[in-house]
């Protein structure tokens, strides 16, 4: 008795898009292999991260700047909220990511610089920025980085402005002493378990004065 061959279905392989995922782990993985304390994860963050950092953003309520912009993960979905391109500012030191992000998003202004000193070459004027969305590693930093990094987005935050970060630890990255020294409270936004591996959200903004002044 003769069998008929079996038919064999074709799979059909993402295009584009898989290609560009790819691409930004392979970059990331790079990245973290070359510097792990400046990258501190080995596979970029999540759309479900994303989402959680970039829920509060008003696209009609001025600039938004992102410290850390990787490969451009958080500054998609920043620009998914209606945000009009020349109102986004990305601050990446890497020259691969920063050279990988002006080719993905024409029109948005990346600047290499450290965060601790970006008022130097921001385009928008200290106090004229809604959020601050950053995806920089700061458990991997000491105290004093830490001051000086909120320092300088408090110089560019708008009164009532906020600074979104993220962590994969359940408590925020930034000691209790340091909030207190810059007159700043944290709460937390939310957390996701898809993401590898787990983050948590934390909104930092500065102390209501209980006399108004």
């Amino acid at each position: 008795m003769q069998h008929k061959p079996k038919r064999v279905r074709a799979i059909a392989l993402p295009g584009g898009e898989f290609r560009e995922k790819a691409t930004e782990y392979l970059d990331f993985l790079a990245a973290w292999v070359a510097k792990p304390r400046q990258t501190a994860s080995v596979v970029p963050s999540s759309r479900y991260l994303a989402r959680l950092m970039v829920r509060d953003i008003d696209p009609a309520d001025g600039r938004v700047m992102e410290l850390g912009g990787g490969t451009g993960v958080f500054t998609r979905a920043i620009l998914q909220t209606g945000l009009p391109l020349d109102k986004l500012e990305v601050v990446e030191i890497n020259a691969a990511f920063a050279r990988g992000l002006r080719r993905h998003f024409p029109g948005v202004s990346i600047l290499e610089v450290p965060a601790q000193i970006v008022s130097t070459q921001a385009a928008g004027e200290p106090g004229s920025y809604q959020t601050i969305i950053s995806g920089l590693p700061l458990l991997a930093m000491d105290r004093s980085v830490h001051v000086d990094i909120l320092s300088e987005a408090f110089r560019m935050l708008a009164h009532g402005g906020s600074f979104i970060q993220f962590t994969y630890s359940l408590r925020p990255p930034v000691h209790r002493e340091v909030l207190d020294a810059l007159g700043l409270e944290v709460s937390r936004v939310g957390q996701t378990v898809r993401n590898f591996p787990p983050a948590t959200v934390f909104r930092f903004v500065r102390r209501v004065d209980p006399m108004g002044c």
